[in-house]
């Protein structure tokens, strides 16, 4: 299995030298006393050259007799559509959590982690359905916390709690401009909180809220683009009155419907 198998993941150096010699050289021999394929195996290809591809996409074209390629990727668009035409594509969802719900107790069991009130619904949902990503949260909050409880999770990864997500929504939608700003704004400072995990939050907090669809579709559209702004670099407090103001908009849009 080794000598008929290679494996390059994010950490090798995947050029197109490599390509060209590495990858090549071993596509091109074939395999001794068998006459199966090998098998070539490049993790987080997307992180390759465009030359790299290109050249990539030859060796294919011309060792298809002998070798197959297992090319894995978080982002597909950024393969080249010459490499994407030649390859059968099967796409992953997140997992269930009850799956990962399931692993988690056979790791946390076998490490001897003392879990808290919480703490697994909390792993559960800040992982998104990513195994990876709620083993590396477990194993951080087990090293810095006695037990692994919600509050330690939503601590550890500096995400907001729910409870705090809640009570910035009743400030934007009961309190005064100002004192909402100055409200969120000490929020961040004392729980160590990003603006934009409070507008990511926000975002699923407003589909399950019984709002005018008027409303609801300004207060979506406003932050998308907070998002978007906080992601190209912006100046997080003058986007927090952004924010702020979008609300106070869609308030006043609500009182103007109901009278």
């Amino acid at each position: 299995m080794q000598n008929m198998t290679l494996e390059l993941n994010a950490s090798d150096e995947r050029g197109i030298q490599v390509v060209r010699q590495e990858i090549q050289d071993f596509a091109s021999t074939k395999t001794i006393f068998s006459n199966k394929f090998k098998l070539i195996i490049l993790d987080e290809c997307d992180a390759m050259t465009r030359d790299a591809q290109f050249a990539l996409r030859r060796v294919m074209e011309k060792y298809t007799r002998n070798a197959r390629f297992c090319l894995i990727c978080n982002y597909v668009s950024k393969i080249i559509p010459a490499l994407q035409s030649r390859c059968t594509k099967f796409r992953f969802a997140p997992l269930d959590g009850n799956f990962v719900q399931e692993r988690l107790e056979v790791v946390i069991k076998s490490e001897g982690v003392k879990m808290g009130p919480g703490g697994m619904e909390a792993l559960v949902a800040l992982g998104g359905g990513d195994m990876r990503r709620s083993l590396n949260i477990v194993q951080s909050c087990h090293m810095a916390f006695d037990q692994v409880d919600a509050s330690a999770v939503y601590l550890c990864t500096g995400n907001p709690r729910p409870e705090d997500i809640e009570t910035v929504l009743r400030w934007l939608l009961n309190d005064s401009l100002l004192d909402v700003f100055r409200s969120i704004l000490d929020l961040q400072q004392s729980r160590g909180i990003a603006l934009s995990d409070i507008v990511r939050e926000l975002h699923t907090w407003l589909f399950r809220m019984s709002l005018p669809t008027r409303q609801r579709i300004e207060l979506v559209e406003a932050l998308a683009d907070l998002e978007y702004r906080l992601a190209t670099g912006t100046h997080e407090r003058l986007q927090l009155g952004a924010l702020c103001a979008c609300f106070a908009k869609a308030r006043e849009g609500i009182a103007a419907a109901a009278q």
